[in-house]
Order: structure tokens, then sequence, then C-alpha cells
């Protein structure tokens, strides 16, 4: 496992990482490669200020590359960061058969982020969902083999997953100025921002809210989990320990929204770890 990738990983996403060790080796690496060109995308749009130059840099670089088809991937010591990953993203696209519309998809999402900071509907809502995080499942599915039946599935983990994104960073996309939760639903609760400030005036409303989007990830991770019986046992522990985590973040939050904004809700280290070694065994 090269080093870079690792450290790219580890550093934007504990969950997974950790849970992916209990991947076979060979998987192993491909997943490192996939979230070293996607955790570096969404760092670009992340950073406060949005570093949009690197992100339309790695963009132009990306539609350069793979549309040549003797664009070699071996790495090199002297590749930049950018290069690296999109090397990656080559490599691991060709040997698994990835849809490069997917990865299109990806790129136009995380591309909005350095345009739209609202959304109005739940279609708008999904559409952007599609993109950072139901095309990463597919990609996942094909990493491990699944077969087409297993596609849906693998979409909905990808946007369930997400759901606990948006309601666990709501803090934070507060200081980004991002607003993921469509506008409609911030209405029906009465609401007229996720603020600190909104949320302390209007608890009821507030908590009302916030169980519904969590009933809605409910709904989702329960849909998913119908496509569990496409993935051989082995190579659920990594799956069934990330979605046990963020089951666990959910129920921590459900018990008190407000603590949304007091800290990052996440497991420990030794939490994730024991519960993949309890899926292990």
């Amino acid at each position: 496992m090269q080093k870079q990738e690792r450290a790219i990983f580890k550093t934007n996403s504990t969950i997974f990482f950790i849970s992916s060790f209990f991947f076979p080796r060979g998987i192993r690496q491909d997943v490192f490669d996939l979230y070293s060109f996607v955790r570096v995308a969404d760092d670009y749009v992340d950073q406060v200020p949005a570093d949009a130059d690197g992100f339309y840099c790695l963009r132009r670089m990306w539609d350069e590359t793979i549309t040549n088809p003797h664009y070699q991937t071996s790495r090199d010591e002297t590749d930049s960061t950018d290069v690296r990953v999109i090397k990656n993203m080559i490599r691991v696209a060709r040997k698994h058969h990835f849809d490069l519309s997917w990865i299109d998809a990806f790129m136009v999402s995380m591309q909005s982020d350095l345009v739209y900071k609202e959304y109005q509907t739940i279609d708008e809502t999904l559409h952007y969902i599609h993109g950072s995080a139901e095309v990463v499942g597919l990609m996942m599915a094909n990493i491990m083999g699944l077969t087409p039946e297993a596609a849906e599935a693998s979409k909905l983990q990808g946007r369930a997953l997400q759901t606990i994104n948006f309601i666990r960073d709501i803090h934070e996309d507060n200081h980004l100025g991002r607003q993921y939760f469509p506008a409609e639903e911030l209405q029906q609760f009465n609401l007229p921002n996720l603020t600190r400030q909104t949320a302390h005036r209007q608890p009821q409303d507030f908590n009302s809210f916030m169980h519904f989007q969590l009933d809605r990830y409910d709904t989702w991770q329960a849909e998913a989990y119908t496509g569990y019986k496409y993935i051989p046992r082995r190579l659920r522990i990594a799956l069934q320990t990330s979605t046990d985590m963020y089951n666990w973040t959910a129920q921590q939050i459900r018990k008190n929204p407000m603590l949304i904004y007091d800290k990052k809700i996440k497991p420990s280290t030794t939490r994730v770890i024991w519960t993949a070694l309890t899926n292990y065994i």
C-alpha cells in the first residue's frame, strides 16, 4: 500500500479508512487508490477559502488524460499529488470497467460546491448526492466484483451515508455557506435556516426537522441492506463496519440533535476497530 494514498485516505475518512483494512489486500489497494482521487478533489472545494483554481486544474488534467488510451498509469516519485491521484483513478477505472459517466457526475457535484450554495427541492439535493456519493457506491460495487443486481442497493448505500454526512456536518457547512437540505423542507418545519441561533430559538421545529432527516436515512439504509445478499461475506465486513458506525452516529444525533453544534460526532478509533473485529469474528 502506497504511503501517500494511505495518508490522504486516513486524514479525510477515519471510519472507512479503518474499515477498509478488512478488505482482502488486492481490493484494499484499489479502494485506497479510488479514495485518493475522491478525497483530493473534495479537499479542493472544502478548503476555506475553496481552492477553485486547484480543482479546475485537476479537472482539466482528468479530462485531458482520460481520453488518451495510451496514458501510462505507472507512478513516479516526481509526480505531483494531482498527477498521482489521476493515475490511480485511471488505473482503477480501467481495471474495474467503470462507466466514465460516473466520474463525470462526481466532478460535476464537486464543482457545484464552488457555485451552488443552496438547494430548493429534494430532487436538486438528490442530483447532487448522485454525483457525490451514489456513483462512488457504484464504483465500489465494481471493485468488489458484484453482479449488476447489486447496483441499485450500492447507489442507495452511498446516498444513505451521504445523508448522515449532511446531518452531522450542518454546523461546518454553515461556515462554508452551504445548505444541502432542500429549502422547501426547511419551510415545512418553519425554519429560516439551520444556524445554531435558529435551532436554539426554535428547538421543537429543529428537532422535528432532524428526526425527519434521520428517518429518511433509516429508510434508505434499510433499502441498501437488501443488496448485502449480493456481497460475499468476506467483503461485507468492511462495509458492515462502516454502516454500523454511521448508524451509531445517527443514534447519537437522534438522542440530542443540538450536539451537532458543539462537536463533530464520530466514533472513536477504538470503537471502529472493535466493531470491525466483531464483524470479522
